[in-house]
């Protein structure tokens, strides 16, 4: 049995299967979200223990003798979030996430400076983790000062599990420090922001080995001591682990949280000025490249929350088949914006309402405005080098086969539907879990699903989406214009 941990934002994700990659059981322990300030976001490490604490009780509670044969264990997590300890690992202050966006003037600054770009291959984004600790030295000196360690959310999880600083070269890639091509830290870059390489976690390659499980966790969960953990994966290369998204030309399109529109690539691709995201991927000289839009089903479930309505019950007023929109538009910047924009600041609106404008009206803008949020990621992508002819779904929004209509329609081309079964980040997670433990093929373990279903663009309204995105692109510089 091999075991896959996934620290997402709203929860921590356990998944088991077995050496044929059967998923033999899963368990979830909840998460919030505290945002103190407008544009904060922040979670305490203690959470993301107790919640990994939750969902191996539950797998337990159904598989135990399945718990007490794993060989390996294999982690994901959110990216960018800038976890600070002091010289005895303790935390110093919650953790700053990805979709936090104080840090915008750090991160302008560090942009500004040529060597950023040069090494990591991106834009240095307010969501990364080096301005966050620009932002704790400028804002927090006393907290700066004590820091001796920064990991990233998944690897605070290994500290606890092992007893170990490691991180791994894709979700190290989204710190703004890693030299991306390279594959491994930048002095320049880590005294750019007043910190060294003893500050950083030792990097190794997500198959690798990278640490044990501690005796005492090991005896509370029924569980052998000892047993490997791979390095990992930030959440999207885990994913793409999951999906067999691993070689040239494959994608997929996440709803989750947040968007990403995910590509691999078997060679360094940068293009920063793209606002795309250019990172290592999870296996050993691969890397990948993603349009990323903050607020995908976060859009929906906002939406959700306004009307009372549960997001599946939004959904479902829309009915079945495709409607042409409706000339509501939706912006989905509740929290900014990355690809194409990089704009910490802009924030959401609807557009063109009318006495007639009713909830399904705002319903289907909002996932029309996604939809066409990934159209800008995909015209982005085909700027960097990376053309794309069909992609997979995966997410909690894929379950919506409306919004996959949509997707398909607005990037015209079609979206694929796996067959059934969790192909995410977890899963991703215990593949790598299992090639550390075995030393496995990694392209022969991570495959890609069988298709159940291919959802092609709406022919009949490839012309209205046309002109409704016209719409949505004209809006970005009216709105930034009207609220600068």
């Amino acid at each position: 049995m091999y075991l896959g941990l996934d620290l997402g934002t709203s929860g921590v994700k356990a998944r088991l299967i077995d050496a044929r990659q059967t998923v033999i059981g899963s368990g979830h322990g909840s998460l919030d979200v505290s945002r103190p300030h407008p544009g904060w976001s922040e979670q305490s490490p203690d959470h993301w223990i107790r919640a990994c604490e939750v969902a191996i009780a539950e797998l337990k509670s159904s598989h135990a003798k399945e718990l007490a044969a794993v060989e390996g264990i294999g982690l994901s997590g959110q990216m960018h979030g800038a976890t600070l300890l002091d010289a005895g690992d303790k935390v110093l202050r919650p953790c700053i996430l990805w979709n936090d966006t104080r840090s915008h003037v750090e991160a302008a600054a560090l942009d500004a400076d040529p060597r950023f770009r040069a090494l990591t291959g991106n834009i240095v984004f307010p969501g990364f983790t080096a301005p966050k600790l620009a932002w704790v030295k400028n804002n927090e000196p006393a907290i700066f000062d004590k820091v001796a360690k920064v990991l990233l959310p998944k690897d605070f999880l290994r500290l606890w599990l092992s007893g170990e600083h490691i991180s791994e070269m894709s979700d190290s890639a989204g710190t703004s420090w890693l030299d991306v091509g390279k594959r491994r830290w930048s002095s320049d870059l880590l005294a750019a922001t007043s910190l060294d390489e003893r500050h950083m976690p030792s990097l190794v390659e997500g198959a690798d080995k990278a640490g044990a499980l501690r005796a005492e966790l090991a005896s509370k969960w029924g569980m052998q001591a000892g047993i490997p953990i791979a390095g990992g994966a930030g959440d999207n290369a885990a994913s793409a682990c999951g999906m067999g998204t691993v070689g040239a030309g494959h994608a997929f399109v996440s709803l989750g949280t947040s968007g990403v529109l995910f590509a691999a690539n078997a060679s360094y691709l940068p293009n920063p000025a793209s606002a795309v995201h250019t990172f290592c991927h999870a296996l050993p000289d691969t890397w990948h490249q993603m349009g990323v839009i903050l607020s995908a089903t976060d859009s929906l479930n906002w939406l959700s929350e306004i009307t009372g309505k549960g997001a599946g019950e939004l959904t479902a007023e829309l009915g079945d088949t495709l409607k042409a929109p409706t000339g509501v538009s939706f912006l989905p910047y509740l929290s900014g914006e990355r690809t194409p924009y990089n704009d910490s600041a802009i924030r959401g609106s609807f557009t063109g309402l009318g006495h007639e404008s009713g909830r399904a009206v705002l319903t289907q803008a909002v996932l029309e405005g996604v939809a066409f949020a990934f159209r800008d990621s995909l015209e982005a992508l085909a700027k960097a080098g990376t053309k794309l002819t069909r992609v997979t779904a995966i997410g909690g929004g894929s379950r919506s086969r409306y919004w996959l209509k949509a997707i398909a329609t607005a990037l015209q081309i079609p979206v694929d539907i796996p067959a059934d079964g969790d192909f995410g980040a977890a899963f991703g997670a215990a593949r790598l879990g299992l090639i550390a433990a075995t030393g496995a093929d990694p392209l022969g373990v991570c495959t890609a699903p069988a298709t159940d279903a291919t959802i092609e663009p709406a022919a009949n309204l490839g012309d209205a989406y046309a002109d409704a995105y016209q719409r949505y692109r004209a809006l970005y510089p009216a709105i930034k214009g009207a609220t600068a």
